[in-house]
């Protein structure tokens, strides 16, 4: 009985963590890597008597340390020290996926090469020679079906027959590198070799080639570990790219990968096999792409197949929606039946369940959000939308990539941008992932749709739908022109170079689909119900305390007594008229007085004192207040502004009262619409999204944006106000 460690690697696309998936089944933790955002799945099993901890490494081309993920798959590999790697590679590409095989050859640890999708080689009339690979390369080698769990046992278990006869022992590859880098690969090793120059992780060579490409990685910890060594590999390697620049017009990095894949070439040349194809010839994915990825069609298909998601998430979102809406409901009935009335009933009601539920309702829609969104990613299209976006982008300074958390996070009206920042890990740029990560909030998430839908029909009812477009593409375009003007000063930067395999198009599976979305929609509802619970208690206490003092109140009491009498004095064979006026008059009075207790409370005192200032903007202390509770979740901004107006908790599926509020209110006129739909778009993401952006970058980086957007959403309501006061 042992325990070991098993490394599943691969390049993205290859189905590495659909093997994944098929190996662990629901025996996976997701994390983080310590000290980076890229994500760590980890499963463990028992195979026989052994236990064993497989690990899911990020998707990636190589080794070499230029990304995030590149970084966190050799450091695992170097520092982790696994029994066995196993490496997924697409055996349709083999060529191009066996070179980050090669590299971790190099390296020297023990590993099983899986040939996945051997259903599409057979498919295309290729074969490969499964056991002349393993004999050329050294490796065991076992062919998968992964989608369909063919044959991912069986790699398995060759990986822990491989760590149980290794015991721990690496065998490095040396390759050739041709008659210019070899005997300087040769006086490196030497020199490393002599005073046990970082050896105790890597082999000699290994470190030799690293210093040859320039990896700063290696280099940082060479500097700490002997920074006299260090600089004399570094002088070498300055040297020789003097040379091979003079010699041959080429670096020693791109030396070293023409070699690898010179390697590569002659290992498989007598191992795969084509059949006799017709020059016409083209594969269904291409035909595909050619409608797909068309210049003016492709836009167009892809603008559609949104809208599809938007519809189906709604429409079919509803009904568990209304489930929920219906227990939170009830929830909220029989807390108020079972409390007196009081504090602990309104902190119940009010603070918890009405806060938590509100967010909470959004989960159904987030699920078959992520359900279609993972259906497209395993079907390969997502890849394609990057690419076409990816033109538009660039003018940006985003990437192709970025489009995935802009649809997230509410590009099409409804999403969320928690998510949707958490989306890009998929980016490989810093740069470009912190300019997404600020601007990605900007969409129309499902939180403001509700303020937006008030809006529009409390002042534009003949225009609404004309206007929720605009809506839609201004945070569109204010999202991009934002992330130019970042993208210019303060994270500047050359534009990363759009690499992504375009993978053929395939099924998704159900089991993966619903794996994938489970984690997404478990890792939103865990990290916005627990955080949420705290801010709704916040906005509770901040819109309670301090209550109004008990001369304030008797005096209402006072007031509402001789109607109350008059009333009682009427009993049932009063005028029904004459009633009315009556209780008419009570909720005058209770209005008033809730009116000067909520002016009473701390977010009242700090909605009167902005007054001043965001009077420039048309916004009146009621609409400060809203907005302030709006920093913790945009969720509560129509309830929120709905109790300001004394008006009591305003569903926000229900906002007539409320727009019709609104329109009376000679301080609210179209110009603070207009004014309040720019600044609802563009301020502070709620606290849950600012969590997650720190998250995914660091505190500073989501204060800056928090203080960043919210000053950009004020200067521009402030001109929307001013102009649109002047003309309408």
């Amino acid at each position: 009985m042992g325990q070991y460690t098993i490394g599943i690697a691969g390049n993205p696309n290859c189905g590495k963590t659909t093997t994944f998936n098929a190996l662990t089944g629901a025996r996976q933790h997701v994390a983080n890597w310590p000290g980076v955002t890229v994500e760590k799945k980890t499963g463990t099993m028992k195979l026989g008597t052994d236990s064993l901890e497989i690990v899911d490494l990020p998707g990636t081309y190589s080794l070499t340390a230029y990304t995030q993920e590149e970084l966190v798959a050799r450091n695992f590999l170097v520092e982790e020290r696994p029994e066995a790697v196993i490496d997924v590679v697409n055996a349709d590409a083999l060529e191009r996926n066996l070179y980050l095989a090669v590299q971790i050859m190099e390296l020297g640890v023990p590993l099983v090469l899986g040939l996945n999708m051997m259903d599409e080689v057979r498919t295309s009339g290729k074969k490969i020679d499964s056991k002349k690979l393993a004999e050329l390369s050294g490796c065991r080698v076992v062919e998968t079906i992964a989608r369909d769990s063919k044959g991912t046992d069986a790699l398995l278990e060759e990986a822990l027959a491989l760590a149980k006869e290794k015991k721990g022992l690496w065998s490095p590859l040396n390759i050739s590198y041709g008659p210019d880098l070899n005997p300087v690969l040769d006086e490196m090793e030497k020199l490393i070799e002599a005073e046990q120059f970082l050896t105790d992780k890597v082999p000699a060579r290994w470190v030799g080639i690293k210093y040859l490409e320039k990896d700063k990685d290696v280099i940082d910890k060479g500097h700490l570990a002997n920074s006299k060594i260090s600089i004399q590999l570094e002088e070498i390697a300055v040297k020789i790219a003097k040379h091979t620049q003079m010699t041959l017009k080429a670096s020693p990095d791109a030396l070293i990968a023409d070699y690898r894949y010179g390697f590569i070439a002659g290992m498989i040349k007598d191992v795969v096999s084509y059949p006799v194809l017709d020059a016409d010839r083209i594969s269904r994915s291409d035909k595909m792409d050619k409608v797909l990825t068309h210049t003016f069609l492709g836009p167009l298909i892809m603008l559609g197949i949104i809208y599809v998601i938007y519809q189906i998430t709604f429409t079919v979102g509803e009904i568990p929606m209304g489930w929920l809406e219906s227990l939170f409901g009830w929830l909220g009935d029989t807390a108020t039946n079972a409390l007196p009335d009081g504090l602990l009933r309104s902190l119940i009601v009010s603070g918890i369940i009405d806060g938590v539920g509100g967010v909470l309702g959004f989960v159904p829609l987030i699920m078959f959000m992520f359900l279609m969104i993972s259906a497209l990613e395993d079907s390969g299209y997502i890849a394609r939308m990057a690419y076409m976006l990816d033109r538009v982008f660039k003018i940006f300074g985003l990437h192709g990539t970025s489009v995935l958390p802009f649809i997230v996070s509410g590009g099409i009206a409804g999403g969320c941008a928690v998510p949707g920042v958490m989306a890009t890990r998929t980016l490989r740029s810093p740069n470009e992932k912190l300019a997404t990560i600020f601007v990605a909030p900007y969409m129309t998430c499902g939180a403001k749709v509700p303020v937006f839908l008030m809006l529009c029909s409390a002042f534009f009812p003949e225009n609404a739908p004309t206007i929720m477009l605009l809506i839609t593409l201004g945070a569109w375009a204010m999202a991009l022109i934002v992330a130019r003007v970042l993208r210019s000063t303060i994270i500047k930067g050359a534009a990363t170079p759009f690499v992504m395999e375009l993978p053929p198009y395939r099924m998704p599976t159900l089991r993966g689909v619903l794996i994938h979305t489970w984690e997404r929609t478990w890792e939103y509802a865990k990290k916005a119900g627990t955080i949420i619970l705290g801010i709704s208690i916040l906005i509770w206490a901040m819109m309670t305390f301090p209550q109004l003092p008990e001369e304030r109140v008797a005096s209402y009491e006072a007031q509402r007594a001789p109607i109350t009498e008059q009333i009682e004095a009427l009993g049932e064979g009063g005028s029904e008229e004459v009633l009315a006026a009556l209780e008419d008059k009570i909720a005058d009075i209770d209005n008033t007085e809730s009116e000067e207790a909520i002016r009473n409370t701390l977010a009242g005192s700090i909605g009167t004192a902005m007054e001043p200032v965001s009077l420039l903007a048309g916004f009146n202390w009621r609409t400060n207040i809203a907005l302030t509770g709006g920093f913790a979740a945009k969720e509560v901004i129509v309830s929120t502004l709905g109790t300001a107006y004394s008006m009591g908790e305003v569903d926000t599926e229900d906002t007539d009262p409320l727009s019709e509020k609104l329109v009376a209110d000679p301080m609210f006129t179209t110009a603070s619409a207009i004014a309040l739909i720019i600044f609802t778009m563009l301020y502070a993401p709620c606290f849950v999204t600012v969590v997650a952006m720190a998250r995914e970058s660091s505190w500073t980086w989501a204060a800056y944006s928090v203080v960043g957007s919210t000053g950009l959403a004020f200067v521009l309501s402030v001109a929307a106000y001013q102009i649109a006061s002047a003309f309408i």
